[in-house]
């Protein structure tokens, strides 16, 4: 590993080929470098550069039916990092690829990659405003070929969003205040079908011209593989949505705020289908519990660094909330990779790389709409309800 450094921002506007060619051309290194990952994983898996691309093909006329525009998008961040369109894909995929590779072999190669997140509604909240966050546990390695990406869009909300470069949106929110993070999960209806990627459903979300639609996209959107999607609106609520490959269940706030790790909460899901993901992840039945009861304390007087604190938990280490590089089978190095805390009302992303062993942010903003800025603002000046 080398030394830890800030996560570079990466700006683009204009049309979806226009940005994608921009974004290629300003993360370079850093896409080939992730892409290099993914592809030596499926090398060691006995796949070569033919058949990576066979299992990328898999996907691409799904997405391309489905958001043909980012599919354009991708096309120039291929040509802008000199790579072909297959790689970005396998970026964007990488999830859905692995997992059909290791399928395919009959193995299984990999750490999920796992999170915490919550999210603080403005009742429970110093100030009267949403705080949403979480740490990305997944390979360490990703420090290096991670970036923070801001969109100027003409044709809805701009978005800021961390992501694996290339990628197209991970953690993030948009300039109506909708902020979503997300969380592995995993369950016995898992890659019966092929869906939509994960990260092209997160990026949908953060293009939604309001909460509601953002909620739409992620709960109905056909996907290959469990995954949790948390949502939050500026304007002060938030959703969590445990998704199956083909239904959605909502979890809802309790004491004015979410907390998440990567195990099933809905008892409804749980009547439905099997979790099966507790066997890589067991220290998820305590992560969240050690979130929620550091943020409990606080409970009406809670802000930013609250959350900061209660993310570098470090019960249970090394399999903490927060947790420092670890070898695991297959010389796996895998890592809070960064801590990524989202005050949307404000306009404000705090990223911090391998929060394990730096604890120093760098902030990153977002013009916000102006129109739902005065709500912000208005909301702000109320006095909040104490808890």
């Amino acid at each position: 590993m080398t030394e830890v450094t800030a996560f570079p921002l990466v700006e683009v506007r204009g049309a979806p080929k226009q940005r994608g060619e921009s974004y290629g051309e300003q993360a370079r290194d850093r896409i080939r470098l992730s892409a290099g990952h993914y592809q030596a994983q499926l090398g060691r898996l006995g796949f070569d550069r033919a058949e990576v691309t066979r299992l990328v093909e898999v996907f691409l006329p799904r997405i391309a039916a489905w958001a043909p525009d980012l599919v354009d998008e991708m096309q120039g961040i291929a040509r802008g990092a000199a790579v072909d369109l297959a790689t970005v894909v396998l970026i964007n995929a990488r999830t859905e690829v692995l997992q059909l590779a290791q399928r395919e072999k009959g193995v299984s190669d990999d750490e999920p990659d796992g999170c915490t997140g919550a999210v603080i509604l403005p009742e429970a909240t110093r100030d009267g405003r949403v705080i949403h966050g979480q740490n990305w546990d997944w390979k360490a390695e990703c420090v290096e070929t991670s970036v923070v990406l801001k969109i100027q869009r003409d044709d809805g909300p701009s978005l800021l969003t961390f992501t694996e470069a290339g990628g197209l949106a991970r953690s993030g929110f948009n300039a109506i205040g909708t902020t979503i993070t997300a969380n592995y999960l995993e369950s016995d209806r898992d890659y019966r079908e092929m869906g939509i990627p994960l990260p092209f459903i997160r990026r949908r979300a953060l293009e939604a011209g309001s909460f509601a639609q953002a909620l739409k996209v992620v709960a109905t959107t056909p996907k290959s593989g469990s995954n949790n999607m948390m949502l939050s609106t500026a304007e002060g609520y938030a959703v969590d949505l445990e998704c199956a490959p083909d239904e959605a269940f909502p979890l809802y706030p309790r004491n004015h705020m979410i907390v998440h790790a990567n195990h099933w909460q809905s008892q409804v899901a749980l009547t439905k289908l099997r979790e099966t993901g507790l066997a890589q992840v067991p220290d998820s039945l305590y992560r969240d519990h050690r979130v929620e009861k550091r943020l409990l304390a606080r409970l009406g007087d809670l802000t930013a660094e609250d959350l900061k604190e209660a993310l570098f938990d470090r019960f249970g280490a090394p399999l903490a909330v927060c947790r420092a590089p670890l070898s695991r089978d297959g010389d796996n190095l895998s890592a809070t990779v960064a801590m990524i805390i989202c005050e949307p009302a404000r306009g404000v992303m705090e990223v911090a790389p391998l929060p394990a062993l730096n604890r120093v942010f760098t902030r990153y903003m977002l013009e916000m709409d102006p129109e739902m800025q005065a709500r912000f603002a208005d909301a702000a000046r109320a006095e909040p309800v104490r808890c």
